[in-house]
Formats: structure tokens, sequence, C-alpha cells
């Protein structure tokens, strides 16, 4: 099955009204969105969506408006308990809300100093920020839960207002959420929201995308025009160009610990395993010790038990993982005779073209035990065999 792939790009910053517009602009409705979340049961709010522009580039504008205005505060299992009630949100989506709440809640209690139980949202438990963060979860939902990716987001500088006061920009708890996730210090004023930067970090791979083919893209537009940028959230949604089962890994490890021993029972282990090729490379370590680099090309239907096998087998306390590209020939067999014996030889062929051919080493061990002769007398006369036979046709 095809993956299907979200790309989110936070040119302007990101903050959950920014991300729904996007949305919108992308091919979504507003009113599919709005029935999603009326399980809910939040009262008194509506979508108000627009077209406009930001540095010449059009988009989508949304904003949740409110018949009336409310101060009262939420705590963080009231919001919990509001999203378990909404059943008729798809189980994903509600754990996806859960988690994004989840994460404010920890940052709030961490920069507060109080316990999570305590944490009491102003800003961030008004329906309109429900609203926001609950139908970013339905977002993923309606758009056939695509991988997500995220470029670096721009935290914006100077001061704001809160319910707590003046406050530094970028906001304490955005900063929290966004902690150990690639970010630019950069722009003027609020770029990125607590609640964007829980969007990130909850629902975003802050990464650059694999390889994919663009087939939608949506602006959704900030409030503010920027004067050193749009202030636009660009989506992007497409289908991975390549085949996820299709996919192969290098998977590696850097061991100057383990017993030469172990790692020749750990390659024959892996290829057993199903890895495409191991191999070991000798490394020269941290502090001059002397090493071993312990790598494997892995389908992606592999990968996990490769993964598994090297840290169990190993010394390791961690290994790499990536997609690589990998060229590969056609090949076939055909046989010689040989003085020996019958011999298989591998032929590779590009575009139709034989590149290459080479005999079986096996086959040429086993022939050469028979006869008591070196393998690499039966290698030879193998080559010659067919090289000849090609030559000269029957």
């Amino acid at each position: 099955m095809t993956r299907k792939i979200l790309y989110l790009e936070p040119i302007g910053g990101i903050a959950g009204d920014m991300f729904l517009a996007a949305a919108i602009d992308l091919g979504l409705t507003a009113d599919e969105i709005t029935s999603a979340l009326s399980s809910l049961k939040l009262p008194g709010w509506r979508f108000a969506v627009s077209k406009a522009v930001r540095h010449a580039i059009s988009g989508t504008r949304l904003d949740v408006k409110l018949e009336q205005q409310s101060s009262a505060e939420r705590s963080l299992s009231d919001i919990r308990a509001l999203i378990d009630r909404a059943s008729g949100m798809p189980p994903r989506a509600r754990q996806r809300a859960q988690r994004i709440f989840q994460l404010i809640g920890e940052a709030e209690a961490k920069i507060h100093a109080i316990p999570l139980e305590e944490v009491h949202f102003h800003e961030l438990g008004a329906i309109d920020s429900i609203v926001d963060v609950c139908g970013a979860a339905i977002v993923l939902e309606l758009l056939g839960d695509p991988e997500v990716y995220a470029s670096p987001p721009p935290l914006g500088s100077g001061t704001g207002r809160s319910a707590h006061g003046p406050m530094p920009v970028p906001s304490p708890a955005a900063l929290e959420i966004l902690r150990d996730a690639p970010v630019r210090f950069e722009g003027v004023g609020e770029l990125t929201t607590p609640t964007g930067a829980a969007l990130l970090k909850a629902l975003c791979n802050v990464a650059p995308p694999p390889e994919f083919v663009v087939e939608r893209v949506g602006y959704g537009l900030g409030t503010r025009d920027l004067p050193d940028r749009p202030n636009v959230l660009r989506l992007s949604l497409g289908r991975a160009s390549r085949d996820a089962a299709a996919a192969i890994y290098c998977v590696e490890a850097n061991l100057d610990d383990c017993s030469p021993q172990l790692i020749g029972a750990l390659m024959e282990e892996l290829l057993e395993l199903g890895a495409l090729d191991a191999y070991v490379v000798p490394a020269t370590m941290k502090k001059g010790r002397p090493g071993h680099l312990l790598g494997a090309l892995v389908s992606a239907g592999r990968r996990d038990a490769i993964i598994d096998a090297l840290l169990t087998g190993s010394t390791t306390l961690g290994a790499r993982c990536y997609a690589v590209d990998r060229v590969e020939l056609d090949r076939r067999f055909e046989e010689v005779d040989t003085r020996y014996g019958r011999v298989r030889i591998k032929v590779a062929l590009r575009n139709g073209a034989v590149i290459n051919a080479q005999p079986e080493f096996e086959d040429c061990r086993l022939l050469a035990r028979q006869h008591h002769v070196p393998v690499k007398e039966v290698l030879a006369e193998a080559l010659a065999c067919y090289r000849r036979a090609k030559r000269d046709p029957a």
C-alpha cells in the first residue's frame, strides 16, 4: 500500500488555527471537521473561514467564533474527561489529542513548579484551544493517517501577554515542549504558540520527509502581516515515491568491547534471519581503541528482527538504521560443463546486456575437494568454459 506523506513547513510559525486553516486550504471542509468534533459537546462555537493574502500568497484564514466569552479554567483532568467522552472522535484521534494536552500540561507543571494534577489552563483551556487541538487530531484521520514530517519552526522573539502577565517570546511553555526538537531562534513576535509546539511534538517527526510526490498543497494564514516573512503554515500532502515494502535499510553498530568470535557468530545469525548482506569493517574508536563496524543491509520486513538480533547478540547499546538506495542488477543462472564437473554461473544483466559473470563459489569448492585441486583452478576453469561457450556457441 502506498504511504501517504504530510509535510508541514511553518514558514511564519505554527498555531492551532493555522494548522486547521491549512488543512481546509488543502481540501478538507470546515463542516466535516465540525461534525467530527460535535461529540465534544462544547457549547456555542463555530468556524469562520475566509480567504486572505500574506506577502502575495493566497491562503485560508480560520477563526473559532464563540457565542460568549468565558474565563473558566479547566484542569488537565477536565480536558482528558471531555476528550474521553467524545465518542464521535475516532480512538486514534482521541489518543493524539490526549497526547497533545499531556505535553502542554507537563510543560506548564515544570515551568510553574507544581504537580501535573494541579495544572489549570487559562488560554489553553478555552473552547477555541480545545477545538484547535482536537480538530488537528481529526484532520489526520480525515487525510487518511499520513506519515507527518515538519521543518524546524521559527520561535520568534520579544515579549508577549498571558494570563500570568508579560512573558518572554518564545513562551516558556512552547520552548519546553520543543526541547530536544530542532528549532530556529528567529523572527519577531510570537511565531510558534504552545499549541503549535505541541502539535509539532506530538504529531510530527521534525525532520526532512522521505522522497514523495506532492499531490495537494494548502496554506494556513496567521493573523498578522510579518515584516520579514509570509505568516503562513504550508502543508504538502502526497504519496511516497517508493513502496515502503521495497525499501532497503542499512543497520549498523560500532563495537569496541565485543569479542570477534561473537561478531562472527552474529554475522551468520543476521544472514540466517534474512539480511541481504552483512559486513564487518575495522574501525578506530574514541581514545584510539580498536573496534569494528558491524552492519547489515535488510528489507523493510526484516528490519526490526535484524535490529533485535544486533542489540541482543552484541555488546552495543544502540544501533543506527537508515534507508539506502540500491541499484540491483537483474540476474540469472547458467550452467557450464568443466573437466571437474558442472558449475553454475551467476550472470548479471543491466538493461538486458550481460555485464558480469561469476562461477558459484560453493559449486567450485565442492568440485575442488572431490578432485583434490585448489578452488582457484576450478573457478578459472569454469569462467573460461563460460567465455568459450559465449564466443563459440554450439
